[in-house]
């Protein structure tokens, strides 16, 4: 069994309490932000949070996802996205497929970071959101050690050919956006 595939339901991943705490509205409208995307790729999807909250400004969502459950879950609440089993590291669309690719509390969980970013990159026309948790101990989310630093982030994304990164702390979130 792969351990990057989360099992625990998407119940949990839709709990009032937890959307709340991921300030979903808040992370789609920074994203946003006088942008005027028509399509964003969900890479690890899960429920669809995220990619719901896209859908509901307007734009066109597709999503990968390792957890087969996850994707029909999110078919769900995205019954015209484009949404298939696949990894971070080897995402099944063309080059610049989509305006922007969003990871929703997902990088942290990825076998090959670079990989990851990288195709990220790759399929992406102008921007790639990250958002993590802040890297220190906290009542929720991942222990420490499975939480990135700031700088690592940093760096890996200037690896992978972004050439800007702006940083915006949320009460218990990161979100990072990447330029192109």
């Amino acid at each position: 069994m792969n351990d990057r595939i989360y099992i625990r339901g998407a119940d949990n991943l839709r709990k009032p309490e937890r959307v709340n705490r991921l300030e979903v509205e808040r992370v789609v409208d920074l994203c946003l932000n006088g942008n005027n995307f028509k399509s964003i790729l969900d890479i690890g999807i899960g429920s669809g949070l995220f990619g719901e909250a896209f859908s509901k400004k307007g734009i066109k969502v597709s999503g990968i996802d390792l957890n087969s459950e996850m994707i029909e879950a999110a078919k769900e609440y995205l019954p015209d996205g484009d949404l298939v089993i696949a990894q971070a590291e080897d995402i099944p669309f063309p080059d610049k497929s989509f305006d922007a690719s969003f990871f929703g509390l997902v990088l942290h969980e990825v076998s090959d970071y670079k990989k990851a970013l990288s195709e990220a990159f790759r399929v992406s026309g102008s921007f790639t959101f990250i958002l993590e948790w802040q890297y220190k101990a906290g009542e929720f989310g991942p222990p420490l050690e499975h939480r990135l630093k700031p700088a690592f982030i940093e760096e890996l994304a200037m690896s992978s050919g972004y050439r800007e990164i702006r940083m915006i702390e949320l009460d218990i979130l990161v979100l990072y956006i990447l330029f192109k």
